[in-house]
């Protein structure tokens, strides 16, 4: 066959793992407001201030501090993962039948909902 007379390409590429941003930023946020709870409500504050509305002012500062915090560890983390990169060679692969997609598992029959 033709496809086996030609050679595989190969190349180099570089392999790291990154951190996911959003999972960092929520948790920021939600750090931001534990604090604003023990702010508002386990510390003695003023009395002419309803806690509620102490701590909806400091979930506020709190959770939008948390979420730059947050951001900035997720970057951190992202320079770290940089530093510790890896080079792999991966080799391209000819399919043996053209037009055929890869396996899903399903047994080779047609997909559901369609006629034949």
């Amino acid at each position: 066959m033709a496809s086996e007379d030609t050679p595989a390409e190969r190349r180099e590429i570089t392999v790291r793992r990154a951190p996911k941003y959003v999972p960092f930023l929520i948790l920021g946020g939600l750090v931001g407001i534990i604090v604003a709870a023990v702010i508002a409500y386990a510390l003695p504050g003023d009395a002419s201030y309803d806690p509620s509305s102490v701590f909806g002012f400091f979930m506020v500062l709190c959770g939008a501090g948390g979420v730059v915090l947050g951001a900035i560890v997720a970057l951190l983390l992202d320079r770290l993962s940089v530093r510790r990169t890896e080079h792999a060679v991966v080799e391209a692969l000819q399919d043996s039948e053209s037009g055929t997609g890869p396996d899903d598992g399903d047994g080779g029959g047609p997909v559901a909902g369609q006629q034949s």
